[in-house]
């Protein structure tokens, strides 16, 4: 497929793995198969971070780059993730011809004996080359000499962030950092973690723990890959509370603007049709542009691409994961990690919080909150009463989110628009997708898909209200996990 597409220039790929047993070689096979074939082939010495291969391939010039990664999901999994010459993952159009020539393929002639003549072993230099590079970006956003008294719990959830970011905490100042250390060993079969994926708050279990008993500020986690990051801080009682994914996404991009030195006019931010709306709040009141795209980290980076006539100031998803600057083109807990870390020390600095200023946003934009609720449908059966659930509602829309009328019914998978009120249709300019979103007049929203990768229907409710101050949060906060209820009750 390379040599069809590039006239039989030079075509070189790099390849990477994470912590899965099988991970380095799965790295050997493809990387025989790729040399066998006379494609130049770099490899590293041993596991890296996901977002370091997107890293690679734009630093050495790579056709593509491949990771052998199956990020957070159960041990015995894993999976081949390809990146393109920009960083950024596969998207359509390539994604469907790379999968009509794999269906093409006959087995019997691949070439696995490889040539060691085109096989490169990487040396430090592009970690460094990447660790300068999160450190320089880190300072053009926040660039202050404040001491560093943060207080942080780090655990890589037995993954391949844990050499890098202590490295990197380290020489950005970070010395009150401790670590888990039953966690810190890579370990694909994720032996002492209650979850590898930092959505659920059970990953973090055992460094809140540390974390109380040494009365630390922040506690950090990534996930196996360190595409994905997940936060535990202190909330307003002293309590620690796990952080979700739009939660940490608001509180960073807000900071992030207000630290931004371009022209906000000519800048965007990134985020997705099913993370809170509370991120085109923050771009109205900023007078920044936002791009919405489908589920998935892929579609910001072709964002980046797509509007290179444009800055791109940072962008996120509810399912955790983060990107600050356009060096790397995927999510990146790595730089994503000591960003947060500035953050929570200038904050601490100045005698607030990182719960502290969510709340302060809540305030300046709205008060919106998420949950995610599952469904699992296992086999045929199971993908039936998914396919049905999804069209039922698409056939026969509710005519109302809780106690608020429907204004709006997004039908992805028919690139429609309709506005209840005025029967108006305008069109979605996305990809198609089976996905229904439900916006009522109050704007609360339901948001409904099947996963890409399980047996599951997946649930988005985002509700919100207004908020005065500080003193009325808890309230607030109560009457929102009322409403969300209602909406689980009424749906699920």
């Amino acid at each position: 497929f390379l040599k069809s597409i590039t006239q039989n220039k030079e075509i070189s790929v790099v390849i990477g793995h994470d912590c899965r047993n099988n991970g380095k070689k799965l790295q050997e096979i493809v990387c025989n198969v790729f040399s066998s074939n006379g494609i130049k082939v770099y490899i590293f010495d041993s596991l890296r971070p996901t977002p370091l291969i997107s890293f690679a391939v734009r630093n050495l010039k790579c056709n593509v780059g491949i990771v052998l990664t199956a990020s957070h999901n159960p041990p015995e999994y894993n999976g081949y993730k390809v990146y393109w010459d920009d960083g950024g993952q596969i998207v359509p159009p390539i994604d469907q011809k790379l999968m009509s020539e794999i269906e093409d393929v006959n087995y019997g002639d691949i070439k696995f004996e490889g040539d060691s003549k085109l096989i490169q072993v990487l040396d430090n230099k592009i970690d460094e080359d990447y660790i300068d590079k999160v450190i320089s970006h880190k300072k053009s956003i926040i660039n202050n000499t404040d001491s560093k008294k943060l207080k942080i719990v780090f655990t890589s959830l037995h993954g391949t962030s844990y050499k890098l970011i202590p490295e990197i905490l380290n020489k950005s100042g970070f010395k009150n950092l401790m670590l888990v250390e039953n966690q810190m060993k890579p370990d694909g079969n994720f032996t002492n973690v209650n979850s590898s994926n930092p959505e659920n708050p059970n990953s973090l279990k055992e460094a809140i723990e540390i974390a109380k008993n040494n009365n630390c500020d922040l506690v950090l986690g990534t996930d196996p890959d360190a595409d994905r990051f997940g936060i535990a801080v202190k909330d307003l009682s002293g309590d620690y509370i796990h952080i979700n994914g739009n939660q940490s996404m608001v509180v960073m991009t807000d900071y992030i603007i207000s630290k931004f030195k371009g022209d906000k006019n000519n800048s965007f931010i990134g985020s997705t049709v099913v993370s809170t709306p509370m991120m085109k709040k923050i771009a109205k009141k900023n007078n920044v542009k936002i791009m919405l795209s489908l589920t998935g980290f892929k579609w910001i980076g072709k964002m980046i691409n797509d509007h290179n006539n444009l800055n791109f100031i940072c962008g996120g998803e509810e399912s955790f994961g983060f990107l600050s600057g356009d060096f790397v083109r995927d999510k990146d807990a790595v730089t994503s990690a000591l960003i947060i870390s500035e953050i929570c020390n200038e904050l601490n600095n100045i005698g607030s919080s990182f719960f502290e200023s969510m709340i302060d946003c809540y305030i300046k934009y709205g008060f919106y909150k998420e949950k995610l609720v599952t469904q699992t449908e296992m086999g045929n059966e199971g993908s039936k009463k998914i396919r049905e659930k999804i069209n039922s509602l698409r056939n026969n829309p509710p005519r109302n989110i809780g106690k608020s009328n429907i204004r709006f019914i997004y039908d992805y998978e028919k690139s429609s628009i309709k506005d209840v009120v005025s029967e108006k249709l305008s069109k979605v300019e996305l990809p198609k997708s089976n996905l229904m979103i439900f916006e009522s007049e109050d704007g609360s929203r339901v948001a409904i898909r099947p996963s890409g990768t399980e047996p599951k229907i997946k649930f988005y409710f985002s509700v919100n209200t207004k908020l005065e101050s500080k003193k009325d949060f808890s309230l607030k906060e109560d009457y929102l996990n009322k409403k969300i209820k209602l909406l689980v009750d009424q749906f699920v």
